[in-house]
């Protein structure tokens, strides 16, 4: 049976993977990381998804590193979260180095508990932020191999979805019978998904290209 530590945040992607990998007869390790987030309820519904699949589940507290990024809204709770018609391009919504950072210690859980792979939910549409990208997989798999050479297990980073647009990993979920209620994306995270800010517009629209009804509670419509 292959085991997987799956970088695991609740929301579509990382879910959509956790029932694909179930479905393929994985080891599911899901490792949430709050890395200081705003929108850390979401490891809730992480938590809900590893209770559903019967899967392992570890939360990591890394918050300080939040403290250390700030400028973004993601980490500082000083810049808003803007609605998606009124967010500026560029780094406002990016967390330097994030993804190098949360892979750095998924490969290293990966090592201690024997994985063979650690999965990551990143799609094409994210390519534009460059720790989703192809090229930062190759080139991160390229420096786990130099830093993990003594250890027996030699740790690939996968990303199964990565040519996949999101309209095309809700028609993949929705064929796996993932609960899309029990997802969240929202970068705002209060009690209930905004449905105004970029990534519940991504949300929205991709249901809505997918073609499949989309049951989250919004607070606008």
């Amino acid at each position: 049976m292959p085991k997987s530590v799956v970088l695991f945040s609740g929301g579509v992607e990382s879910t959509v993977l956790a029932y694909q990998l179930q479905k393929q007869g994985h080891d599911l390790h899901l490792l949430a990381i709050d890395y200081g987030q705003r929108h850390r309820n979401e490891h809730a519904f992480a938590l809900g998804t590893a209770e559903r699949l019967d899967a392992s589940f570890d939360e990591l507290d890394v918050r300080g590193i939040g403290a250390l990024l700030p400028g973004n809204s993601l980490t500082d709770q000083r810049v808003d979260v803007t609605d998606y018609e009124a967010a500026p391009l560029g780094v406002a919504h990016v967390v330097p180095n994030r993804n190098a950072v949360l892979l750095a210690i998924a490969v290293a859980r990966a090592v201690v508990v024997h994985a063979d792979r650690v999965v990551i939910g990143s799609i094409a549409g994210d390519a534009r932020t460059g720790d989703c990208s192809k090229d930062f997989i190759a080139a991160f798999n390229a420096m786990e191999r130099v830093v993990t050479a003594d250890f027996p297990e030699q740790i690939a980073v996968v990303a199964p979805l990565i040519g996949m647009e999101k309209f095309e990993v809700i028609r993949l979920g929705e064929s796996l019978g993932v609960p899309w209620d029990e997802t969240w994306s929202c970068f705002r995270g209060g009690d209930a998904q905004c449905g105004t800010c970029a990534t519940c517009y991504d949300r929205r629209s991709a249901f809505r290209k997918a073609g499949v009804d989309d049951p989250t509670r919004y607070l606008k419509d």
